[in-house]
């Protein structure tokens, strides 16, 4: 293909704004947002009802949001994924995808203290009172434990 779409991820502890920073992305490269907590809600609503069912479910929908995305990304459409890409083994599944097609990438590292993501998450369970469940901060201190920075040896385009 002479013209591939490129492809934007964020990686940011839980509250740190990547779904807002994603949308601010999306429109500032005239891309197609593609949101997990979206696809989830869609295909599993009130399923998720703790983090081992998002892991699962996550998981269940990967290849499918993967060939759309690649899809996309093959038609020179640019794409944000509001996905997190806050493992070694999460951003390898991005790294993998845009191999596949042959994009370039953009992953956002949204590096924020623990306190104004607390401070974030606390805001979010105002706005959005359906979230409260899991926008907690028990909830953030366990996702934390598997937050891991991203690192030059990763072969990322870091912003």
């Amino acid at each position: 293909m002479e013209h591939q779409g490129v492809l934007f991820f964020f990686c940011g502890k839980m509250g740190a704004g990547k779904s807002t920073k994603s949308k601010i992305i999306a429109a500032e490269n005239h891309a197609v947002l593609v949101s997990e907590d979206e696809w989830l809600a869609a295909h599993y609503p009130s399923q998720i009802n703790t983090f081992d069912d998002y892991i699962k479910f996550s998981n269940l929908i990967k290849p499918f949001v993967k060939m759309h995305v690649q899809s996309l990304l093959n038609l020179g459409v640019n794409v944000v994924m509001d996905f997190p890409a806050n493992t070694l083994k999460q951003r390898a599944w991005f790294v993998s995808l845009c191999r596949e097609v042959n994009c370039r990438h953009e992953l956002w590292f949204l590096d924020v203290t623990d306190e104004q993501c607390l401070s974030q998450i606390a805001q979010r369970r105002i706005e959005f009172p359906e979230r409260a469940q899991f926008d907690t901060e028990s909830v953030f201190h366990h996702v934390t434990q598997y937050f891991e920075a991203p690192t030059a040896d990763e072969g990322l385009t870091i912003k």
